[in-house]
């Protein structure tokens, strides 16, 4: 589900799957780790692009059809590739920029505004929407309190409201906002800008921006990590994906 590609300094990896709106199972978290892995060791590679096939999404978010809930104790370890996604990124030494061609929601937003520069088309839907099926936007937190205005995260996490990318842009979590036909035009821009800088000041400049901020990142990562599976293993969960694949409203229980 991942397409990997270089040309000229960059390497674009692209969630493949415009079909199903790139969801973020757990095979593809695993796809987009090695890709930003092989990206940061190749020393052509200037700058990591992500984006999601078509025109529709980026990533609707979490592959609710793949059992997500099914087996919250054993999927335990496997959702720990999105937190690792988080860090290679954000420890990787190279800049990453988020074209965001469509809809981003809950794991969706959760990679684009994890990217140091997030491009985002005018007529996307972004948000995080966990809280709609029962479950809580756990290792996305430390990415959004990160990059988010505190009181803009919270009531995002706790209503799943979907916001335009003007919100979007005024609370911090995309960069820039351009009409869908200008979408590459401005990417290449900025992928352009960034390989023509100083590879070590990159690195050193960015190692410094987010080291002053985040001196908890990794502790809060492996907390909110159990944190989701323990959201996961409740009855709430479990029918909260239920109704969203029958299409109809939750029941909610509260255990």
């Amino acid at each position: 589900m991942i397409r990997y590609e270089t040309n000229q300094g960059r390497a674009v990896i692209t969630i493949d799957d415009p079909e199903r709106r790139n969801p973020m199972s757990v095979e593809t978290m695993e796809g987009l780790l090695d890709a930003a892995r092989e990206a940061i060791a190749d020393d052509d590679v200037r700058v990591l692009v992500f984006t999601g096939a078509g025109d529709r999404a980026f990533s609707a978010g979490g592959d609710l059809a793949a059992g997500f809930v099914d087996d919250p104790i054993g999927l335990h370890a496997a959702r720990g590739g999105l937190a690792q996604l988080f860090r290679t990124l954000r420890r990787g030494g190279k800049p990453t920029v988020a074209r965001v061609n469509g809809h981003a929601l809950a794991g969706g937003f959760g990679l684009a505004v994890s990217c140091d520069i997030t491009i985002c088309v005018a007529d996307a839907k972004l948000g995080v929407t966990e809280i709609n099926v029962g479950l809580w936007p756990m290792m996305i937190t430390a990415v959004l309190e990160a990059g988010v205005t505190r009181k803009a995260a919270i009531e995002l996490m706790m209503t799943g409201r979907i916001i335009d990318p003007v919100e979007a842009h005024s609370i911090g979590a995309v960069s820039r906002v351009v009409p869908r036909e200008e979408l590459d035009v401005v990417v290449d821009e900025v992928v352009e800008s960034l390989a023509t800088k100083s590879p070590g000041t990159l690195l050193l400049g960015r190692d410094a921006f987010y080291g002053v901020a985040d001196l908890g990142f990794d502790a809060a990562l492996e907390r909110l990590q159990g944190g989701l599976t323990a959201v996961a293993l409740t009855e709430d969960s479990k029918e909260g994906v239920m109704a969203f694949l029958e299409k109809r409203a939750p029941r909610w229980s509260g255990r």
